[in-house]
């Protein structure tokens, strides 16, 4: 099991409600399924390897967006310390602030089509990635590896994916 009581901590610490609890089952080094649940907001998002991505029993899937020019894309606090951050937000249609397991929830449900954030942990990662993948998105590392050992992670509707790790890696 791999468990994260609470991300989005200083949310929750100022009352924020967008917070959540993050659980995940790994077998053979593989998440197999997992739950995020955010009681403030109202919401539970769970995915099963095979059996898609869901937010309150409704089916998640990406958007069909295929020009960057066109996306939304979401940051982290840490990515405004990075020039190639910055120039693909400048890219972008509307570049938002969400962080936390947030961001990456709004690729699965289809509103937003790219998330990064510079700074992650494995238990920030497991989850969303199983939930990301089985909406149909991509979810890797700023290096393409599509691992969810932490450090950092880019989630995208899978469309855009090479195009916007091609621009963080330039």
């Amino acid at each position: 099991w791999i468990l994260d009581p609470v991300d989005g901590t200083r949310n929750f610490s100022r009352g924020m409600p967008v917070w959540a609890t993050l659980i995940a089952l790994e077998r053979a080094g593989e998440t197999v399924c997992g739950v995020v649940s955010a009681p403030a907001l109202g919401h539970r998002w769970w995915a099963a390897r095979g059996e898609g991505a869901f937010r309150d029993g409704e089916r998640l899937q990406v958007s069909k967006i295929d020009s960057v020019g066109d996306a939304v894309m979401s940051f982290s606090r840490s990515g405004l310390r990075d020039v190639r951050t910055l120039e693909l937000a400048r890219r972008v249609w509307h570049a938002q602030g969400f962080s936390d397991f947030w961001a990456h929830l709004l690729v699965a449900e289809g509103s937003v089509e790219i998330a990064v954030e510079h700074v992650m942990h494995p238990w920030d990662n497991a989850v969303l990635q199983v939930v990301v993948e089985e909406a149909g998105g991509r979810f890797t590392d700023l290096r393409g590896n599509p691992r969810h050992d932490g450090g950092s992670a880019v989630t995208t509707n899978g469309i855009l994916h090479d195009e916007v790790l091609a621009q963080l890696n330039r």
